[in-house]
């Protein structure tokens, strides 16, 4: 029995598809029983959430008695904030079960987890030192700042000494951790791509109607970018999702073919996959893998993306082109260079060959099969390190194995 901790954000999105792919994995692939453990940040009132992490967690005896009840040997740990917290890692290892640390972003050391405040990027904070966080008022609240920079100085070095084994997206992403001085045992830091479900057959591309942005409506996205790359190029534009720039991009889009779907569902935004000429990542924000990228490129679509974070490593390793930074996938332009975007819709569009190579490009690192094999390794890894540790003791060895065929 594997047990998944994961406390749901105010405003779900990418991570929350993930954690459920993730199960679904375990389950199918492994071969193994999965409950997941979910808390609400979005029932919480704001006394509770301080509290919680303040202290570390709250109620982590519910799940140690999740772990004894299910015989669960591996929690794997997702958000843990509010709520959560070390404490209910702790619970986990005494209750007999090792603990793998999903960082799906950079919260171990950055208040809003993006490294992205007032318009640029950011890496003030460093290791215990929050104060940065907490002076630029990156949650927008100064009392929220002020809780969350002082919980992650306070408690920090004590969630990653519960952890057997950490898992992160991609290799940027563990970088990106190295540089804001997260206290990780480096040597147990895992990198594992998030599984997708489902892979076109072959690339649609050529008969493409429109250029493609599947984005949460923030500043951190760049989605005022591909609105006026688009524009510049004279291509229609599809926007699905919603957000706080809403209306602001609306307003920009003004007279232009821009279309604002709003948020939507999975079948309608497969159908805008199989349309779309091309697909834009335009974040300004080092994203530490790139869900929406690596799910165009799952449909077969040339993919336009940022050079930030671990964009550039998902799009492609095998380069066409090093003097125009061309990959297997797509392209990778400077962020928030309208110019530069404008000139890559115009070459990429419609082009299925790169498609093609999106598609294989992507299979190689997010199929179902090459991430089951991934997390067997990495649940391998903790329960042999959990046995070497005195907390240890509970734990048994016999070790899920990826089904053939599956």
């Amino acid at each position: 029995m594997v047990l998944f901790l994961h406390s749901r954000y105010r405003v779900t999105g990418g991570e929350e598809r993930v954690v459920a792919d993730l199960a679904w994995l375990v389950r199918e692939h492994l071969g193994e029983p999965v409950q997941t453990l979910t808390r609400d940040s979005g029932a919480l009132g704001r006394t509770q959430a301080a509290a919680g992490l303040l202290r570390g967690g709250l109620d982590a005896t519910q799940v140690a008695q999740r772990v004894l009840q299910t015989k669960a040997r591996i929690v794997h740990a997702h958000n843990l904030h509010p709520t959560l917290g070390w404490r209910a890692l702790r619970a986990a290892r005494e209750a007999g079960a090792c603990v793998v640390l999903h960082l799906h972003q950079y919260r171990l050391v950055c208040a809003n987890g993006v490294c992205f405040t007032r318009g640029e990027e950011c890496t003030r904070c460093h290791g215990r030192n929050t104060l940065p966080g907490v002076l630029r008022n990156c949650r927008g609240s100064r009392m929220e700042a002020l809780t969350y920079g002082a919980s992650l100085a306070l408690w920090q070095q004590k969630l990653v000494e519960q952890a057997d084994a950490v898992v992160v997206p991609s290799e940027f992403a563990k970088e990106r951790l190295r540089q804001l001085g997260a206290p990780l045992p480096w040597e147990r830091v895992h990198v594992l791509a998030p599984p997708l479900r489902s892979f076109a057959a072959s690339s649609h591309a050529a008969s493409g109607k429109h250029a493609l942005v599947v984005s949460r409506l923030a500043p951190e996205k760049g989605v005022d970018v591909a609105i006026e790359a688009c524009r510049r190029a004279g291509k229609p534009l599809v926007v699905a999702g919603d957000g706080p720039d809403l209306q602001k991009l609306r307003a920009q889009a003004a007279g232009g073919e821009v279309q604002f779907l709003g948020h939507v569902q999975d079948e309608r935004l497969a159908r805008l996959r199989r349309e779309a000429a091309l697909a834009l990542v335009p974040s300004r924000s080092a994203e530490t893998f790139g869900m929406a990228a690596a799910e165009a490129m799952a449909a077969g679509v040339p993919v336009a993306a940022s050079a930030v974070g671990g964009l550039a490593e998902l799009v492609g390793a095998e380069s066409l082109d090093q003097t125009e930074g061309l990959f297997g996938g797509g392209a990778v332009v400077a962020p928030g260079d309208v110019a530069q975007l404008a000139s890559t819709v115009a070459r990429l569009w419609a082009d299925a060959s790169i498609g093609e190579r999106g598609l294989r490009r992507v299979r190689a690192v997010c199929a179902p099969a090459v991430v089951a094999e991934g997390l067997g390794k990495v649940y391998a890894a903790a329960i042999s390190s959990a046995a070497l540790s005195t907390s240890g003791a509970g734990v048994t060895s016999t070790l899920p194995t990826p089904r053939a065929g599956r």
